[in-house]
């Protein structure tokens, strides 16, 4: 079984509940088992498009797929909660963006793939929900604690549990 951490992302409509029945499609489609879930939190818009703010959070789970096999279960599961990638604008307002961000300690780069995820040392929207599940996983040499030092985190807020 391999280690997979997934980002989670929203802001169109009842994101923290579409977060739930999301976490509940990856783990049955992947066969895989959570093993960790961040607390949701509410992140400013990145990428300079007016917009809400979004909702953020983290997942590891442990699964017996290949990360190219996993990154299309996440794709599936973002297009069976609205999600169309080829009709929205880059960072824009979305109802579900899955992410993978790493797998074990793979190392990949294809086109449809890049692992770790290029761009999560540069995300704070990303770094502060797994370094609440995964403070000490080294990815790409650096420890998520660490990584999470070197950015800021102004205006993220960790929101209260959901019953």
């Amino acid at each position: 079984m391999a280690s997979a951490l997934i980002a989670l992302g929203g802001n169109v409509g009842d994101v923290r509940s579409r977060f739930s029945s999301a976490i509940n499609a990856v783990c049955r489609d992947a066969q895989a088992t959570l093993t960790a879930r961040s607390s949701d939190y509410e992140t400013p818009p990145w990428g300079g498009v007016e917009q809400p703010a979004f909702i953020n959070a983290c997942i590891a789970i442990e699964t017996g797929l290949a990360p190219r096999a996993l990154l299309a279960i996440l794709l599936d599961v973002e297009r069976s909660f609205g999600r169309d990638r080829t009709q929205e604008t880059r960072w824009g307002p979305r109802t579900l963006d899955l992410d993978l961000i790493a797998y074990d300690d793979v190392v990949l780069d294809i086109p449809e793939l890049t692992l770790p995820h290029p761009r999560l040392f540069e995300r704070a929207f990303v770094l502060v929900p797994l370094a609440e599940i995964a403070p000490d996983r080294v990815i790409a040499g650096r420890s998520v604690r660490v990584a999470l030092r070197q950015v800021s985190s102004d205006g993220i807020v960790r929101l209260p549990a959901v019953d």
